[in-house]
């Protein structure tokens, strides 16, 4: 499953070109901080993942 939008990554990324591997490893990470900020907020009691959680 894909997390990231490859476009939108390489138009934030002006003037630089992206492995083939940037996207896979992106997407991971993505993952990783998403289900660490949903951790998060279970701990605090909370259904809802704020920006405040990551």
């Amino acid at each position: 499953m894909s997390l990231t939008v490859r476009s939108k990554v390489k138009s934030a990324m002006k003037g630089m070109r992206a492995s083939g591997d940037l996207y896979a490893a992106l997407d991971k990470k993505v993952e990783e901080m998403l289900k660490m900020a949903s951790k998060r907020a279970k701990d605090n009691g909370r259904a809802t993942v704020r920006p405040c959680d990551l």
